[in-house]
């Protein structure tokens, strides 16, 4: 089964007949590129489009550039419902009943996010090619506050955890994305998809996952802003995982204010906010002081200016830069953390897999996936392997005193000596670093050799928990680089405020362009 055939068998590809139907609605002459969301909400309420018209413009731009075209290969498989979602909410916007300001927003979902729509819940795997659920708490979440879900995303195979080598955007469903700047240039994963959709205004936003760099390195690699959320904030059930130590899913947006609709949309409790009060659009960053890291040293040469031009945009803003040194506890970090998510991975995939319907998923264990894989290597392992996942199997219980070890210099190097030892240093209330970035490419045989030099500090975060995010800074030979934000657990919103007024005074966006 290749991937059009997959697609037609969730019933997506009926979905270009209903291309039709846009002559005859309202809005046929709107251009929903590079539009925000309180840009689109403004549209609906003035009547300029009607939420059944901006649904279908996305379906058309994904029809024209993502599955023939250029083909980006970012969706993965389109909703069947979602016209008709679309249609219940502009109904619903006449009768004067909005359910909030996503209302009628057509919205992407990374497809290791369950939802009741007829479409699988796959990972980018066969194993799950058939796997349908109800909606994960965050889908269910969104659906209530009058989002559309409009399709799934392509992602890395099993969120970019099956091999050592792996060639990041690329599923054995989905095939590889490719990046929204430069179509031979690695997307990055594991969100890469969602990433590649929302540059490339296929939707109005979408929520990526990430367990270490999958939200942050899509969106810097592919001129985003991605925010990966205090790890508890968004709710994991109804996600296919890696560890619940680690994973979260969060917003992928154009910009900031984007990310903070759809993040108070899909958060499980309010976002926390510190001492500067809960505005993020009239926050100013006068007096914020904020930790400035190095550039790493195998950080492209054309991160340096923009890093500093960054800077320079904060302190005129008025915040108080302070330049710290990475601790050296940050070293002891790379291999302890591959070993956690190891011993993590297979009773987190195991339990996963044993609450799914056994008549559509046979797979029941990760020892069954490898077998699977094996089975069905023509389409599953045609790219890269499987090392990862028999590296799991092959680990102990959760008991193990070795796994044990590995969380308590976790622990010790990512926060207390890490992130936390930095953020009480001379009042400092964030860090600041380079994201990732400029964008490698694309390479099947050797794998993600290179995306550019990522900082420590968005690793540590990723292990400790902490919110991060990552906003546009700039193209180094036409490709996005951006500056990544961390902060401590549960102050997210301050993170977004210095986002959001990094953003405003920058304005260093500068969407892709696609090829017609």
């Amino acid at each position: 089964m290749d991937r059009r055939d997959f697609i037609a068998s969730t019933g997506a590809l009926s979905l270009a007949a209903a291309m039709g139907e846009l002559s005859m609605a309202a809005g046929r002459n709107f251009d929903p590129v590079e539009q925000s969301m309180a840009a689109l909400q403004s549209a609906l309420s003035s009547g300029s489009v009607t939420s059944e018209a901006l649904t279908a413009l996305y379906l058309e731009r994904i029809a024209r550039f993502d599955h023939h075209g250029p083909e980006y290969r970012s969706v993965l498989a389109l909703n069947p419902g979602a016209l008709a979602m679309a249609r219940t909410l502009d109904e619903e916007r006449k009768a004067r009943k909005l359910r909030g300001p996503l209302h009628g927003i057509p919205i992407i979902l990374k497809d290791n996010i369950e939802t009741s729509d007829p479409i699988a819940t796959t990972a980018g795997s066969y194993a799950l090619a058939r796997s349908m659920r109800g909606d994960a708490p965050l889908a269910a979440n969104l659906r209530a506050a009058g989002a559309v879900i409009l399709a799934k995303s392509n992602l890395s195979e099993w969120a970019n955890f099956r091999s050592t080598r792996s060639c990041s955007g690329w599923s054995g469903i989905g095939g590889q994305t490719r990046n929204a700047y430069a179509r031979d240039r690695n997307p990055s994963g594991s969100s890469a998809g969602s990433a590649v959709a929302t540059a490339l205004s296929f939707c109005a936003g979408a929520i990526g996952t990430e367990t270490n760099g999958s939200i942050l390195s899509p969106s810097s690699l592919n001129g985003l802003v991605g925010y990966k959320p205090t790890v508890g904030l968004v709710s994991g059930k109804g996600v296919v995982p890696i560890t619940p130590r680690q994973d979260t899913a969060g917003p992928m947006c154009r910009t900031v204010n984007d990310a903070v609709l759809l993040a108070n949309a899909i958060a499980q409790r309010p976002i926390g906010f510190g001492a500067h009060g809960n505005d993020v659009e009239g926050f100013r960053v006068r007096g914020v002081r904020i930790g400035v890291m190095p550039v790493p040293k195998d950080a492209h040469p054309g991160i340096t200016a923009h890093y500093a031009a960054a800077r320079d945009v904060l302190e005129r803003e008025g915040a108080v830069a302070i330049d710290l040194k990475l601790p050296t506890v940050f070293d002891e970090l790379d291999g302890p953390s591959l070993e956690a998510l190891l011993f993590e991975f297979k009773p987190a995939i195991n339990e996963y897999l044993s609450t799914l319907d056994p008549g559509q998923v046979p797979s029941r264990t990760l020892a069954d996936l490898i077998s699977f894989n094996q089975a069905h290597a023509d389409e599953e392992l045609v790219v890269f392997g499987q090392e990862l996942f028999a590296m799991a199997q092959a680990k102990g219980p959760l008991t193990d005193s070795t796994y044990q070890q590995h969380l308590a210099t976790l622990s010790r190097a990512a926060d207390t000596e890490g992130l936390a030892s930095l953020l009480n240093q001379q009042g400092v209330e964030l860090l600041m670093a380079p994201s990732a970035g400029p964008a490698g490419l694309i390479d099947p045989i050797w794998g993600d050799l290179r995306t550019g030099g990522r900082s420590p500090i968005a690793g540590a975060a990723a292990i400790a928990g902490y919110p991060s995010v990552t906003v546009p800074a700039g193209l180094v030979s036409g490709l996005p680089v951006g500056i990544t934000l961390v902060t401590r657990r549960n102050q997210d919103g301050l993170l977004l405020q210095v986002a959001r007024a990094y953003e405003r005074a920058a304005t260093a966006r500068i969407a892709p362009r696609v090829p017609v």
